[in-house]
């Protein structure tokens, strides 16, 4: 799988990016800062859901526009090892920023969440675009899920952290305004800390390019790497798949913590422990996941956690206890740490390897796309249906369902041989 001391060396750098990010995700956008923004900053009002969906889709459209660009300029100045750390201090910086919204400080709140979500979504393209420098195809599946399983395990201690403190903090009558704000801070601090590994480990692979083109605006950009992309059929058609089944994971990271708390009842604390366990069952399904995909295929696995998915989303939406939920959770957990490492690896079969920064960007493209549609559909259900989310997390099962339906035209080996051959 690995030739050499050095390559297990890169190997562990670059999963220990998937490490550092991961508590941004858990804390910030799932389990204290999306119910702090609702319940606190926003004082529960009717548009809270919406407000808190709304901005990280407009973060997410940023990305979209922005990000194939910066890809090929990456590409083709062998940078990607430099703007990943540009971007991870701005994502740092813009987190510790959190900790200065209070309870009503909505617009603060907005500003921070754009600015620092947008840069965790570049990071997380630019550390994908490693991975087929990395993993023989053949090791794609296993390499692509130790980096989320280690991912999972990051966001677990930094949540476990920030779980101690907050319960401490309690116990001492503390509000959510005070507490949640040095979430913030053990948030990026950790992030920062555990990206410098990377930094220190993994390498620039690529060499510089000559410059073919004079470079055009975003847009012209966006819209010239996908009419180029489209001769890589195979990795067009994963992308539409990833469109709908993506959107439902978004919701599950951007929301779980919103429907335990508003509608199954959970206090902020147990809310936590949760979001803890769901990370351990994802680890468990990245990496059960990651070993069975390279056995009994890539479609085939993603297949199998869409059906896990769809399966979640039912049981949600029906059950009234805390009991029930928490077993939706954790096959919520398996199917998430499955389906991402999957797709991540799938993707990275399907990319010529001198345009890898480049075409990720067009896969975070569609990612993002997914980031939108999914939480902001979510809370327009919410918001027309009065705040009826049983409604919305049932409907988002046609987001899974639909994923499937467009996963099977994918043919694994057929693009494969297109990325082999290159343009």
């Amino acid at each position: 799988m690995l030739n050499t001391g050095v390559q297990r060396r890169e190997v562990f750098g670059w999963a220990m990016y998937d490490f550092a990010n991961s508590g941004y995700t858990t804390v910030v956008i799932t389990a204290v800062f999306a119910a702090y923004f609702v319940g606190a900053v926003a004082n529960k009002a009717e548009w809270a859901t919406l407000a808190w969906t709304s901005a990280l889709s407009f973060s997410y459209a940023i990305v979209m526009i922005t990000m194939p660009a910066l890809g090929k300029w990456a590409d083709r100045h062998a940078a990607k090892k430099k703007l990943l750390m540009a971007v991870t201090a701005a994502c740092v910086i813009s987190t510790l920023a959190l900790a200065w919204v209070g309870p009503g400080q909505v617009v603060l709140a907005v500003v921070c969440i754009v600015v620092s979500n947008t840069f965790f979504s570049y990071g997380e393209s630019l550390t994908a675009a490693f991975l087929p420098e990395l993993a023989k195809p053949e090791a794609m599946g296993r390499i692509s899920a130790w980096g989320w399983a280690w991912g999972y395990f990051g966001g677990m201690l930094t949540l476990g952290l920030c779980l101690a403190y907050v319960l401490w903090a309690q116990s001492q009558g503390h509000s959510a305004g005070q507490f949640v704000p040095v979430t913030m801070v053990v948030t990026a601090v950790i992030y920062a800390l555990a990206a410098c590994v990377t930094f220190g480990l993994m390498k620039e692979h690529a060499k510089p390019q000559s410059a073919r083109e004079r470079a055009g605006s975003q847009w012209q950009q966006l819209r010239q790497t996908f009419n180029e992309a489209k001769a890589y059929k195979d990795f067009m058609q994963l992308m539409a798949c990833a469109v709908a089944y993506q959107g439902g994971v978004a919701v599950a990271i951007t929301l779980a913590a919103i429907y335990a708390e508003q509608v199954i009842g959970f206090e902020p604390q147990e809310t936590m422990v949760l979001i803890f366990v769901l990370n351990i069952a994802a680890l468990l399904g990245s990496l059960i996941f990651g070993y069975a995909q390279d056995r009994i295929g890539h479609k085939l696995s993603l297949s199998i956690t869409l059906l896990g998915w769809s399966l979640t989303c039912v049981i949600a939406s029906l059950t009234t206890s805390k009991e029930m939920f928490w077993w939706a959770a954790s096959l919520a957990g398996v199917c998430m740490g499955s389906s991402q490492s999957t797709g991540r690896a799938m993707a990275g079969l399907f990319i010529p390897s001198h345009r890898l920064a480049e075409f990720f960007g067009l896969w975070t493209f569609a990612i993002r796309l997914a980031s939108i549609v999914g939480p902001l559909g979510y809370g327009l259900i919410t918001w027309a249906t009065d705040g009826n989310q049983r409604s919305a997390i049932a409907a988002t099962t046609v987001l899974f369902v639909l994923g499937w339906l467009l996963l099977l035209p994918v043919n694994v080996q057929r693009g494969q041989d297109k990325a082999a051959h290159g343009d």
